[in-house]
């Protein structure tokens, strides 16, 4: 535990777990910087403080630990809510911005920038014994645990949750579980897990599936992705974009967003693809569509987008060339076969912060973070601006679910569309754009059935 942690004996809860709280500094003015540019959360958090619709609710999110986090960790906190928060991977965390979270607003935070694999669920295993009413996921690892408790499936726990959860009586972890009204999922591979949860008919809990809110990954997806997944890798590798040959794999949201920022940097963009539809439309965009297989030998950097696992596996890295760079901005470290890497090829060695270098048939291959989000890991994420808008949503999804917790079935959910279409309407009267509205005879014709030419 950090020197800020509450220590005691056996059974003493942790107050926090953080690098050092001295950071504290940098952590607010980073924050109040990223502030600036989220002006819709602003004017939530505004009403949130007069209405306070959270109170006395106790929320676990596990997310990215970051300003923008921080930005929505306070107005959660303004609308009355008790917060514990976790990092939703061990690279992402910015150690300033969880020490200003502890020391100037006493939110319960369990991050360490770079923590190991047994330090990270010992953090998981925190914010689950905050014992939560809503949860908000980035991954669903902390639903996902909650999911094992709740069928029993203990051995399918990280060992850090598992001896905690052993230590409970059969009725503590039906109320732990049971106690949930709700959670809200931020990204795509987690709602994967959730809608698979759903349709196998274990889901114990309606959960907001806030990836699918338009002003989400319209935008969060497409233009932060795009542009923060190239930023991490420009600062892991000041690598010269232009010129160079970039392989797509995945052309989802983020890999259209990401595709986008290549081009215009002067990469030749190929895609890769399993999904006809989403092929099509990328051939349609200008880029060349291949097989990995195909992509592989000609690619210099390769970039994953999938939520999906193996996608680049072995038999694609013994065909790269010489040099080859591999980085992932999927949601876990699984789409690069790394075990697969590891088992085959010399090293690592490190040659730069995030950089290390392999070495497979005589030729050297380049990972950057440990496949793990590239954005996160070497950069600091999606800009705020964009952020804004996917954490106004987690807000006011928190705030619908306490307010439907009895009508919400267990099921995946989206968030109302009117409440989607706030967001947009407040985002452009923060930037100051304007828009033109239906005249009457307008709504009258797009009413009406019997109107002809």
């Amino acid at each position: 535990m950090s020197e800020t942690a509450t220590k005691g004996g056996a059974g003493a809860k942790a107050t926090n777990d953080i690098k050092d709280i001295r950071l504290a500094d940098e952590g607010r003015r980073r924050t109040e910087w990223a502030e600036r540019s989220m002006p819709v959360l602003r004017q939530i958090r505004e009403r949130f403080t007069r209405e306070r619709p959270l109170t006395g609710r106790r929320l676990a999110a596990c997310l990215h630990v970051t300003t923008e986090t921080a930005n929505l960790a306070v107005t959660l906190q303004a609308g009355g809510a008790d917060v514990a928060l976790c990092a939703s991977n061990p690279l992402s965390t910015q150690d300033d911005v969880a020490a200003h979270l502890v020391k100037d607003h006493g939110i319960k935070v369990f991050a360490i920038k770079g923590e190991d694999h047994a330090t990270y669920y010992e953090h998981i295993r925190a914010a689950l014994a905050h014992r939560a009413d809503i949860t908000m996921d980035d991954g669903a690892d902390l639903v996902g645990a909650l999911h094992m408790i709740a069928l029993n499936r203990l051995d399918d726990l990280a060992p850090p949750v598992r001896k905690w959860i052993e230590t409970l009586s059969a009725a503590d972890r039906k109320a732990l579980v049971g106690g949930v009204i709700g959670s809200t999922e931020e990204t795509t591979t987690g709602v994967i897990r959730l809608k698979a949860m759903a349709k196998d008919g274990v889901l114990q809990f309606p959960v907001i599936a806030v990836n699918d809110s338009l002003t989400k990954h319209l935008f969060d997806n497409r233009y932060g992705t795009g542009q923060s997944t190239l930023d991490g890798i420009i600062r892991a590798t000041n690598l010269l974009i232009a010129g160079s040959t970039v392989v797509v794999a995945g052309y989802g949201w983020c890999g259209r967003g990401f595709a986008m920022r290549a081009r215009g940097a002067g990469a030749n963009v190929l895609v890769t693809e399993i999904d006809p539809m989403k092929a099509l439309e990328a051939q349609m965009d200008g880029y060349r569509v291949l097989r990995m297989e195909d992509a592989a030998p000609v690619g210099d950097l390769f970039v994953t987008l999938t939520g999906n696992v193996e996608v680049i596996r072995v038999e694609h890295m013994r065909a790269m060339k010489d040099g080859a760079i591999l980085a992932n901005s999927g949601h876990f470290n699984v789409e690069i076969d790394l075990e697969g890497l590891k088992k085959t090829a010399e090293g690592p060695k490190r040659v730069r912060e995030f950089v290390e270098e392999w070495r497979i048939g005589g030729k050297r291959l380049f990972v950057l973070a440990d496949g793990r989000l590239i954005n996160l890991a070497a950069a600091e994420g999606h800009p705020a601006s964009v952020m804004d808008m996917s954490f106004a949503n987690q807000a006011l999804a928190a705030e619908y679910v306490v307010d439907k917790a009895k009508k919400l079935t267990k099921d995946v959910h989206r968030i109302p569309v009117e409440l989607d279409q706030e967001i947009a309407r407040l985002k452009l009267q923060a930037t100051g754009v304007a828009i033109d509205t239906l005249t009457p005879a307008q709504r009258k014709y797009l009413a009406s059935w019997d109107m002809g030419t």
